[in-house]
């Protein structure tokens, strides 16, 4: 578990005057990891750090040799087209990495001048998916989430007997994951219709958000070996933001007993940064139950974990209409919650995940589930938002929403922030719904039978 050090530190300023801005996500008590390149180029993509609005180009870092020793040898790792090598290394060297650059990065240092060549502007840059991503698997870790769907479904029974004792996740699609700005298309499948007697096949008609975190899993372990969870947040790199979109019409048909399936497949959005574990120290929280639910069996259970082993992660959903877009009208919110309402914790995922000697590389996604809160504004996707698509949400703007149309844009933002330490963020993570592809065409033909 990541202790307090000189990095957090509050009283610290950058000579970069943007970090030092009030409200800044990324003053230098965060340096958080992306990968980029300059918009419209053919560089490659590497790894850079963020430092108010500007980027500290590792590989640009790595050349100069203003680093030593094993905070070179990350800044060389971190300058690949993506983060697993630097992940691969383990919590110690991008400590070591985090705290030269804080250091080089600081008002008076030496080294000013030799970093600023290193810098790159934050509007002038792309982004793609900061890892090459083996496996993802994503979990269930809000009860307040689950007991809403599962209201919907069994009114007297919302939670299945199992939520309380076990981690529950399953393994998702890799492939399918973009990076912010992601722009996808309308997905199609099979859905029941109400009362019908025989499934259809056409575009989703109940189209729906699910505000997430994404956990970058670093140091992997061998196969058959389980982590402890006094060691599982040694092998996390960092958390990012997550829209695990989820087309809520195909789900329902095709979901038992294996599962989402088409449903979930066809688009998730990640955030480009990705915020370290250890930059995320000030803002750790008791981990408790309510009284009366089980507590954690032994092995997803530590004194470590018990006391600071929830994050107060602020998170707000934005939703922008095509029509707020040509009216010059920014994102309306329409959830705001907090990761500390989650009923298992990231090192309990990690833990749980391994126990049955699972293998983890770096580089593997967990999502954390949709992040509800325990009232209605802090419900962190529209079947909670609408109550299964009964009660409209109304925007300011006059429009009203029960699911995703075409051409909406989805924005999610979080942040930490408490007395006594530097508010840090994690950008934005932006997705917008295209129309279904058009179905192709296909001539019918009358059954012919051979003479």
């Amino acid at each position: 578990m990541t202790l307090l050090n000189e990095t957090h530190n509050p009283a610290l300023k950058s000579w970069l005057a943007s970090a030092n801005t009030a409200g800044c996500d990324f003053p230098i008590q965060n340096l958080p990891f992306a990968v980029f390149r300059r918009k419209g180029s053919v560089e490659a993509f590497r790894g850079g750090v963020a430092i108010g609005d500007q980027i500290v180009d590792l590989a640009a870092v790595a050349k100069s040799g203003i680093l030593k020793g094993e905070a070179a040898d990350a800044a060389q790792a971190g300058a690949q087209d993506k983060l697993n090598a630097l992940m691969a290394l383990g919590s110690a060297a991008w400590s070591a990495l985090r705290l030269a650059l804080s250091r080089t990065l600081r008002e008076g240092s030496a080294e000013q001048a030799g970093l600023q060549a290193c810098l790159v502007p934050q509007p002038e840059a792309e982004y793609d998916v900061p890892a090459r991503i083996g496996d993802y698997t994503d979990f269930y870790t809000s009860v307040y989430h689950a007991t809403n769907i599962g209201k919907q479904f069994r009114p007297d029974n919302p939670l299945l007997p199992n939520y309380k004792w076990v981690p529950i996740g399953y393994h998702g699609r890799a492939s399918s994951i973009g990076i912010s700005g992601q722009q996808f298309r309308r997905p199609v499948g099979q859905t029941m219709p109400p009362g019908a007697e025989a499934p259809s096949f056409g575009p989703c008609k109940r189209l729906d958000i699910e505000l997430e975190l994404g956990i970058f899993i670093g140091s992997g372990n061998a196969l058959g070996e389980p982590v402890d969870i006094t060691e599982a947040e040694d092998h996390v790199f960092g958390i990012c933001l997550l829209n695990d979109w989820s087309a809520r019409d195909i789900q329902g048909w095709e979901y038992q007993p294996l599962g989402p399936f088409l449903s979930k497949n066809f688009a998730s959005t990640v955030s480009p940064w990705v915020v370290t574990l250890e930059a995320l120290a000030p803002y750790r929280t008791a981990f408790t139950r309510p009284e009366g639910d089980p507590q954690p069996m032994a092995y997803l259970d530590s004194a470590a974990n018990r006391a600071e082993g929830a994050f107060d992660i602020q998170l707000q959903v934005g939703l922008q209409t095509p029509k707020m877009r040509a009216d010059g009208q920014l994102e309306a919110s329409i959830c705001r919650t907090s990761y500390r309402h989650a009923y298992w914790t990231v090192a309990q995922m990690v833990t749980h995940h391994t126990v049955n000697g699972c293998n983890l590389q770096p580089g593997d996604l967990f999502g954390s589930g949709t992040l509800s809160g325990p009232s209605l504004d802090q419900a962190a996707a529209l079947i909670e938002l609408t109550t299964g698509g009964k009660n409209p949400i109304a925007l300011p703007n006059g429009e009203q929403r029960t699911w995703l149309e075409d051409g909406d844009s989805v924005v999610l933002r979080g942040w930490c922030e408490r007395e006594g330490a530097a508010r840090i963020g994690f950008g934005e993570c932006v997705g917008t719904v295209l129309p279904a592809r058009a179905p192709l065409s296909r001539p019918t033909s009358a059954l012919v039978t051979p003479d």
